[in-house]
């Protein structure tokens, strides 16, 4: 029997190198899963619970693999709700495929069930998208969306009405109107002209203080950052996709940097004379110098992203670890032990101790700091780290110390809730061996998470490495959004948008055939921990956690204290605890010489 092009559809991909769809079933595909299912390729297919969980956890497998990470959804209602993970990836700067069904072609523009203008839904989140109209026209519209994806690390996306995924497959012909496309894209070295280079180094041997600011390009340049640094005499912060680039025991990396940051970044960023930003498009400048205070140098291998934040004076198109490995011969070595540097590391040693006693407070019942600081010493070698947004990101990228051979991530450029269950589920598809944690608010559990546990308890079987743990912060609060709304807006807390149901996490885990754990005593954080890691099966570990502790900033603008105190005598639920002990906090962290 000859092909059907849902046939050839899935042997191309399997040529580009593709093994793992992320998917949902639904009429609109029936063709294309008939062929999966007929055909003995690579393929795992991972059933998830919802498509837009499908798009997270092939952004997260695409973070985590540096291969284009797949999903795929029916026509209709299940190709639009592949769009926030899409956005996701988008956002990132991350390779992914969607694959989306369609209605039969003579019935297009016919207003029909489930027949939606997707290709102009997808236009904006995708760099590549289209449909196909006739058979020989899949072979180079597959071709095009797997080299875009890879080569430009961006979404493309292809759509195929049902009738045509079951009719034979036909080759084009030798003729007018037809196009022979081919399979394979290796990636080319990219690295600035060498009078470029020497620029960027005149920039950065004249500077005196000098900080460098990493993102989710340098992950895999830290031996090279680390060298600039120390010939530099430089800090490094990370902004949060690049929490893994460096390892947090190097005594000059200042963690991470912004609302979600650390002092010493913060300070490191206003005293600094000359910047180094590599690989990142860190969004808030206002935890940058103030423009004209610093000279600046950046390296992106995306041209779009030089000069973004910053204006900067030599903007270098190429490769982090390529790039930096040119330029470091071009630095002349700076003298070790200069006031700078060691000042930043002062404060890098005083941070974290002023992070474990934030950690260790008093609170009701759980601090969630301490959630993160007990667990950041209890982090396996090669653990995968997942967040979601929200409060929890907070502690995620403050308390967890990483160290070189842990990887971590979450929605960076989207900050959407709910990617942390389906990010650790990837994670675990992706890299079966190695163990994984979730951390998450129990607002994203309740919105999409706790249904993806039912894809953990699916698939647990295949991991030889049964240690996958979400760890969910229950405070019955929308904590991160509460917080905004005092801070910010100056309002109190509003329970009819912000109180959430109290949800038993850890008993619907036992209900799945997961283990599930309950933490309501401080000082059984660290056990619970070592209970979770050294469970045969995942687990939900369910902690309840004081939803007044502060997710604070490295420092508030006096606007943003102002805007607080007038909230306070308008009626917020938690007003007393508010007075008596968190606007010390909030006022303890106000910094003199910061404008508003």
């Amino acid at each position: 029997m000859a092909d059907a092009v849902a046939d050839f559809f899935w042997k191309r991909l399997a040529e580009w190198g593709v093994k793992t769809i992320f998917g949902y079933p639904g009429d609109g595909i029936n063709g294309l899963l008939g062929a999966l299912q007929r055909n003995d390729l690579p393929f795992e297919f991972i059933q998830v619970r919802h498509e837009e969980m499908a798009a997270f956890m092939a952004t997260a497998y695409a973070k985590f693999t540096g291969e284009v990470g797949v999903c795929l959804a029916t026509s209709g209602p299940g190709a639009t709700h592949l769009l926030t993970g899409m956005y996701d990836a988008y956002s990132d700067h991350v390779p992914l495929l969607a694959i989306a069904g369609q209605q039969a072609r003579n019935v297009n523009g016919a207003h029909y069930q489930q027949e939606l203008d997707l290709t102009s839904v997808y236009k904006d989140v995708a760099a590549y998208v289209q449909q196909a109209a006739s058979p020989a026209s899949v072979r180079h519209i597959v071709d095009r969306a797997m080299r875009i994806a890879k080569a430009e690390r961006k979404v493309a996306a292809i759509i195929l009405p049902n009738d045509l995924q079951d009719v034979p497959y036909e080759a084009p012909v030798r003729k007018h109107g037809n196009t022979f496309s081919g399979v394979g894209w290796t990636a080319p070295k990219v690295v600035p002209f060498e009078a470029d280079l020497q620029r960027a180094a005149d920039v950065l041997n004249a500077g005196e203080k000098v900080a460098i600011l990493v993102g989710a390009g340098a992950l895999h340049a830290t031996d090279e950052v680390i060298a600039v640094a120390n010939r530099l005499q430089a800090g490094v912060a990370k902004a949060l996709l690049g929490k893994a680039a460096l390892p947090d025991d190097l005594p000059f990396v200042t963690g991470t940097i912004g609302l979600l940051g650390s002092k010493p970044s913060s300070d490191m960023m206003a005293g600094c004379d000359t910047l180094l930003m590599i690989g990142s498009g860190f969004p808030w400048a206002e935890f940058l110098p103030e423009e004209g205070q610093a000279r600046g140098v950046q390296i992106d291998l995306a041209p779009e992203m030089l000069s973004l934040r910053y204006p900067m004076e030599v903007p270098l198109q190429g490769e982090s670890a390529e790039t930096l490995r040119a330029i470091l011969p071009l630095l002349g070595q700076k003298a070790e032990g200069g006031s700078w540097r060691k000042g930043i590391e002062k404060g890098v040693a005083s941070w974290w101790k002023e992070a474990e006693d934030r950690a260790m407070a008093k609170a009701n019942p759980v601090n969630p700091q301490r959630v993160t600081w007990e667990l950041s010493p209890r982090m396996p070698d090669r653990v995968i780290v997942t967040s979601d947004s929200g409060s929890c990101a907070n502690w995620y990228a403050r308390d967890l110390k990483m160290r070189r051979g842990q990887m971590c991530s979450l929605s960076g450029g989207l900050a959407s809730m709910g990617a942390a269950v389906p990010y650790a589920i990837a994670a675990k598809v992706a890299h079966p061996d190695r163990p994984v944690i979730a951390l998450v608010g129990d607002g994203a559990m309740q919105m999409n998470n706790m249904a993806e546990l039912i894809t953990v308890s699916k698939y647990m079987h295949r991991w030889p490495n049964k240690t996958w743990i979400c760890c969910v912060f229950n405070n019955e609060d929308l904590n991160q959004v509460t917080w905004e709304q005092r801070v910010m807006e100056g309002n109190p807390k509003f329970e009819a948008s912000q109180t959430i149901p109290n949800v038993p996490y850890h008993k619907f885990a036992e209900l799945i055939g997961l283990r599930g754990i309950y933490v309501d005593d401080p000082a059984r954080m660290g056990t619970a921990w070592d209970e979770a890691l050294a469970s045969p099966v995942p687990v939900v570990l369910e902690v309840k956690t004081d939803p007044e502790v502060p997710p604070l900033p490295p420092y508030f603008t006096f606007e943003q204290v102002k805007n607080y105190m007038s909230m306070l005598g308008k009626g917020d639920p938690k007003e007393r605890h508010l007075l008596v002990d968190t606007a010390r906090q909030v006022l303890s962290s106000v910094l003199p010489g910061r404008k508003s």
